[in-house]
């Protein structure tokens, strides 16, 4: 680390705490106005073990809004930082940058930069549904005081003015106050669909183009004859109403909804974009010297709008508005383009016969970035990713036959596969189906539908989830083909989402069997190269542990890419990741360059889920840093691919013992007498259903069972408690027990899969980090809610045993004294938290014990906002 870059880091160190000091006091003035009481509370730096009954509420809404407001200023101070690194020791230093990828893939592989980008394909997938508890209007509301602090940063403003953008500031953080972060109602799918967009509206319509522009700098400044032409592939997708996996509420109503509104977003966008390149560029043809192929080709993109005579005559002579303007006139459908690839070729004769009279400038700034969103978000904004379990699909496929034959029987898989590779099927009478298999295929033939539109991306993968078998995904190969797809290949990707241990192991067998299926290897071939394969990090992780869920996942990743590379397929893997450890979240560039080499092939494809949206895409800059991370770090994976170190097979022996006998202690304490009940009354797992934040239930479909609970409501549970469990359990035991099997070469073997091992190292990171936010003072005052006096104990016992055998390994593998001295970052934002958060736990256990106790449903506000400040405090909820 250089000198400047340090004194940087100081720098900016003071700056957040500045910013944090600013914040406070604006809280602090807001408090003393609405709620004094409870002001000098807010100072102490000491637990609170009890509250006013009168003054709870007021307390956790001003902490909530602290905790908000940490994070708002710890993202302006690290987008500061990243700039001032760039501008003091070059934008190679900033970590995570394209010119630091390049500069490292230049003097390492050089030969592999043309293949590795032009097979990078990246991209984020929103999702609302699971965890994210601010409503739009908060998230408008953060937004503006993002901007109001980047605004003070510049050192222009006289006092007065710096006041009253102060004054501003004041007036947010109050209305902040006033509008309440607690949902009232659950929110509708319609409300989700407009959070989903305003992400893009916000930062990332105007961050995409910036991304590109970025990209394209590095390579020309590394690379002295790099390919300016190739840029990184980026492909945005959602599941915002179209996942419908145990989600009553998503229908085809629902679909076509948010595929219209995605589809108006992006348009709106175009245009508001055509208009101001139209008012800036008034070049004239009469001044101008256009080549006549140019002015042809212009004339013609006139001439394909209805209105051509009205637009020429409006501005006549000025052949570059003209043009623009056509184009505007066709996105208002008149007449409507017929594909968007049209739109990008009028685009692209605008950007030629600007470079041709030197005017390349004005292409940069104001037609080139249309272009770039055009051929990203064309006429969808993302494509809309449909999800359903694969439960439904048998059930309908099994009432279309109506003939006895049960699913896994030889009679059901002959018939799919003879149905397939018929000609032609009995014509399905939908009107005769249940409410359910008409939902099925009416989305399906929508599905058909808008794959045929004038944007085919409009809609993307259909993703099963609980794939068990191929025979779950031919049954949606022929419910597409009863709904109208065509029998020879089919252009819908159907996407297999292996979700639990068992389904991981035996992925590579089912996908190889699919291929075999003549109608699925037409329909895959057809697709590309690619075969999509998403990998479920919760359910795995909520079926086995964090070690050996990493662990499956690591292998499940490699023996797929060879299974597929035997029949002539690469793997193009969707992450299925969350906010928390427990979920697969980790830092970026971290998290992939611990993926196995070879498996990347320029594909990364993530979830982006709930309160992980709005901490990554909430505004421009974090949204340019996070895409910008994403998309070099699978460039770097996969140009390094080809010159890897070969694997290491005692590694994978001792990974492979490691997750074996972590995965047993896990499912012990899980299959423990009174385990389900100690769970549900130790944390607010049965209450969460009453946090109105997300319109999805918490189980799939109405059971009571925790093997049907939902992953995310899991391992907020646990979080909420303070158990954390789900993130680092069985992790000592298995160490320890390594290590004695093999005395001290073990620890020996530990310490040196750590140093050596990128897989290994995140395991310990990220296991490291959730020990440290755990705390057992607090989860044993949860384990006193257990009625179940004997086995409550006992099963407390032993996680407090696992939490000292987890914290023992991990300080003998990375030689520290102490948890987490390896990441101050974290320590610092956690303990300046840590008070507060134990106030809202007493607060929240109280409330817990007196809501149980009572006979009548009581005031559940102060219950409800403590979950929200538990979540906000820790940094994440699922």
């Amino acid at each position: 680390m250089s000198t400047t870059t340090l004194s940087s880091q100081t720098d900016d160190d003071a700056y957040a705490t500045s910013l944090r000091e600013l914040l406070w006091d604006q809280l602090f003035l807001t408090v003393q106005q609405r709620a004094p009481a409870i002001a000098p509370l807010l100072k102490t730096s000491e637990r609170i073990e009890r509250l006013a009954e009168d003054q709870t509420s007021d307390f956790l809404q001003a902490v909530n809004i602290w905790f908000q407001l940490t994070k708002i200023a710890e993202e302006n101070a690290a987008v500061r930082e990243r700039r001032q690194i760039e501008t003091m020791d070059g934008a190679e230093c900033v970590e995570g940058s394209f010119a630091q990828v390049m500069v490292r893939i230049a003097d390492e592989v050089p030969e592999s930069l043309d293949y590795a980008v032009g097979c990078l394909s990246v991209g984020p997938t929103l999702t609302a549904h699971p965890t994210e508890a601010k409503r739009v209007t908060i998230l408008e509301i953060h937004r503006r005081i993002y901007r109001l602090l980047v605004s003070l940063e510049t050192q222009r403003w006289t006092p007065r003015e710096r006041s009253r953008k102060i004054e501003e500031l004041r007036g947010e953080i109050d209305l902040l106050w006033l509008s309440g972060e607690l949902r009232l109602e659950r929110p509708s799918l319609s409300d989700e669909i407009e959070w989903g967009l305003q992400f893009f509206r916000d930062s990332l319509f105007d961050a995409t183009p910036e991304l590109f522009e970025q990209f394209i700098t590095a390579m020309e400044s590394t690379f002295e004859n790099g390919n300016t032409a190739i840029r990184p592939c980026l492909k945005f997708h959602s599941w915002i109403g179209g996942d419908r996996d145990g989600n009553p509420n998503v229908n085809v109503e629902a679909t076509r909804s948010a595929m219209a509104r995605g589809r108006q977003a992006a348009i709106d966008k175009h245009v508001a974009e055509l208009t101001a390149a139209a008012r800036h560029i008034s070049i004239s043809r009469d001044i101008a010297e256009l080549p006549a192929s140019h002015l042809q080709a212009l004339d013609a993109v006139v001439m394909r709008a209805d209105d051509h005579t009205a637009i020429t005559q409006r501005n006549p002579g000025e052949i570059f508005r003209q043009a623009i303007s056509a184009i505007i006139e066709r996105l208002s459908d008149r007449p409507a383009y017929a594909h968007v690839e049209e739109m990008v070729s009028d685009l692209h004769i605008i950007e030629d016969a600007l470079t041709a009279i030197g005017a390349e400038p004005l292409n940069k700034k104001f037609i080139r970035p249309i272009r770039w969103r055009v051929e990203v978000f064309g006429f969808r904004t993302t494509a809309l990713d449909i999800r359903q379990n694969s439960t439904v699909t048998t059930d309908v496929l099994a009432e279309i036959w109506d003939d006895g034959s049960e699913y896994g029987t030889a009679l059901w898989a002959k018939r799919l596969r003879d149905e397939l590779a018929s000609e032609a099927l009995a014509k399905i009478n939908i009107e005769t189906l249940s409410e359910q298999g008409q939902e099925l295929l009416n989305l399906l033939s929508t599905i058909v539908q808008a794959r045929e539109g004038t944007d085919p991306n409009a809609v993307g993968a259909f993703i099963l989830s609980m794939t068990r078998s191929t025979d779950d995904l031919l049954g949606v190969y022929l419910l597409a083909r009863y709904a109208g797809a065509p029998g020879e290949a089919l252009d819908v990707p159907i996407v297999p989402l292996f979700e639990t241990i068992d389904d991981l192991r035996n992925a590579p067998r089912i996908l190889t069997e699919l291929i075999n299926v003549p109608t699925a290897r037409r329909s895959l071939k057809r697709q590309g190269k690619r075969v999509e394969i998403m990998l479920g990090y919760s359910d795995s992780n909520k079926d086995g542990g964090f070690i050996c869920s990493t662990w499956e996942l690591e292998q499940a990743q490699r023996k797929i890419t060879q299974a597929l590379d035997a029949v002539g397929f690469v793997p193009a893997f969707f992450h299925g990741r969350g906010g928390s450890v427990s979920r697969g979240g980790a830092p970026t560039g971290r998290a992939i360059a611990a993926q196995p080499a070879g498996t990347l092939n320029g594909a990364m494809r993530t979830t982006e889920q709930g309160e992980v949206v709005s901490t990554k895409y909430a505004n421009r800059g974090t949204a340019l840093k996070e895409l910008e991370q994403l998309a070099s770090s699978a460039l770097l994976h996969t140009a390094l691919s080809s010159k890897s170190a070969p694997k290491n097979p005692e590694f994978d022996d001792a990974l492979q013992a490691l997750s074996g006998m972590s995965q047993a202690a896990y499912s012990a304490l899980l299959n423990r007498p009174g385990f389900v009940q100690y769970f549900q009354e130790a944390s607010p797992v049965e209450e969460l259903a009453m946090l109105k934040i997300g319109s999805r239930p918490a189980r799939r479909f109405g059971a009571s069972s925790l093997a049907d609970l939902r992953a995310i409501p899991w391992v907020f549970a646990w979080s909420q408690n303070r158990h954390l469990l789900t993130g680092w359990y069985g992790f000592g035991t298995a160490c320890k027990s390594f290590a004695k099997v093999r005395d001290d070469a073990g620890w020996r073997m530990l310490r040196s899969m750590f140093a050596t091992s990128p897989l290994f190292q995140l395991m310990v990171d990220e296991v490291e980090k959730t020990l440290f936010q755990a705390d057992m003072k607090i989860a044993a005052q949860y384990a006193e809610l257990s009625t179940d006096v004997e086995n409550g104990a006992a099963i407390f016992d032993l996680v407090q045993a696992e939490y000292a055998a987890s914290v023992e390994a991990i300080c003998a593998i990375t030689g520290q004294s102490d948890l987490a001295l390896r990441f101050p970052k974290l320590t610092n934002r956690f303990e300046r938290n840590r008070a507060h958060l134990g106030t809202i736990h007493t607060i929240q256990i109280n409330q817990l014990r007196s809501l149980r106790n009572s006979s009548e449903l009581t005031n559940t506000g102060p219950l409800l906002q403590s979950m929200n400040c538990i979540s906000a405090g820790l940094g994440w909820t699922g």
